[in-house]
């Protein structure tokens, strides 16, 4: 068995992993909320920024299934904590870059780079403090780290209006590189040390497709996620273009985001309290489903209101979207400790990386039908059926005992 670790080593993890996914989000969404004038400013016209603006946030996601498999790996071979130094090491010097590129194709390289450093952050974070707390506190605590990390957004939004964009990435990189030197006083996971002498296969990517129920669940555990980044990178980083259509001026897609990110982070408080009120991550996640379905349809109700309704309906899905804590958690929960950050790291980057499917199916359904409005709520349909029919096989993972390895 694994010694336990104190009280105060719980709570550093806690709070460095939090600090972590701040700037994570920070730098995931800041191109988001900055497509416009750094496009605008390296000379596209109005229409490539649209179509240059998908493929970047395509282009990054890419990125982000690449390092997400990259540091999975590496969290099982040689450390949670190596994963946690080398992701933010790679991720704020390719955002201090960011800051000064001149050209797309630049842009291009360096959104890919930034993409496989940010992969490693919110998984090996989660999974060192699943291993390293008891299981009745695993809830609260990835709640915790994932509600206080998504204010990350909102201070990009604001920083972006205080700032001109290649400044909010000089910034973005240099919390970056503070947030390194406080994680010299965490310590690894006990459980990822016990199996380190242990003959079993660590990190084998392969693993998940070579067991029948192993590979049933990975993919699972990716299917629920796909709701939440179809409200992301669908509904709401094109919003003002949805807005459009629907007869509402004004719309800022930074603004959206912004209050987008508050409730995903109340969302997650949430969710890591219920979870742990009714000690299940499955009953949790469907009333999470049920509430981003509620506003999912309110946003397409929308004809001619206002800016500021259309802002709280983004808040909405938001909440809703608060449900990404549970298919994280349940990630790490459902695989043994030699494969359990192969998961936990990979699985949140799967879910990100099929964003670049979700726009072509988005692009093929708004082709088909010559709407925009129509070719968005067909998507989000396929979608959260989907999402919905892999979480209700998925098995029930709350209050499972993590010290076991995948044979």
């Amino acid at each position: 068995m694994t010694q336990k670790p104190s009280t105060s080593i719980f709570q550093l993890a806690v709070i460095v992993s939090a600090l972590g996914f701040f700037v994570d989000t920070y730098d995931l969404l800041l191109f988001a909320i900055i497509r416009k004038p750094s496009l605008a400013s390296l000379g596209l016209n109005p229409a490539e920024v649209l179509s240059k603006g998908e493929l970047l946030i395509s282009i990054q996601m890419i990125g982000m299934v690449i390092g997400g498999i990259i540091f999975g790996v590496l969290g099982d071979k040689k450390g949670r904590l190596k994963v946690l130094f080398g992701s933010i090491l790679l991720y704020s010097i390719a955002n201090i870059l960011n800051g000064m590129v001149g050209t797309l194709n630049q842009y291009i390289i360096l959104r890919f780079i930034a993409g496989i450093g940010l992969a490693g952050e919110l998984g090996a974070g989660i999974t060192l403090v699943s291993e390293l707390l008891p299981k009745e506190k695993r809830s609260t605590a990835a709640g915790f780290i994932a509600g206080f990390g998504l204010f990350g957004v909102v201070a990009a939004s604001v920083i972006s209006k205080m700032v001109d964009w290649r400044t909010c990435y000089y910034i973005g990189g240099a919390l970056g590189l503070v947030l390194l030197l406080m994680r010299m006083q965490v310590q690894e996971s006990s459980m990822f040390k016990h199996i380190q002498q242990a003959t079993v296969s660590k990190g084998n990517f392969l693993m998940f497709f070579n067991n029948r129920k192993r590979f049933a669940k990975y993919m699972q555990c990716i299917l629920i996620g796909l709701p939440v980044w179809y409200i992301i990178g669908i509904l709401v980083t094109f919003s003002d273009q949805f807005g459009k259509d629907m007869g509402i001026n004004g719309i800022e897609p930074g603004t959206a985001i912004m209050y987008l990110y508050l409730a995903i982070a109340a969302g997650d408080f949430s969710v890591g309290w219920l979870s742990q009120r009714l000690q299940s991550r499955k009953k949790t996640l469907f009333i999470f489903y049920g509430i981003a379905i509620v506003f999912t349809l309110l946003y397409f109700f929308q004809s001619g209101g206002s800016p500021a309704w259309f802002y709280f309906i983004c808040a909405g899905l938001g909440y809703g979207a608060g449900l990404n804590v549970v298919y994280i958690t349940s990630s790490v929960e459902q695989f043994g400790t030699n494969l359990r950050a192969s998961a936990g790291i990979s699985i949140p980057n799967m879910v990100r990386g099929t964003l670049p499917l979700m726009l072509l199916l988005f692009k093929f359904t708004r082709g088909i039908f010559h709407n925009y409005l129509t070719g968005g709520w067909v998507t989000g349909l396929i979608v959260f059926a989907i999402g919905i029919t892999a979480a209700w096989f998925l098995d029930e993972t709350y209050g499972k005992d993590l010290d076991f390895m995948e044979e």
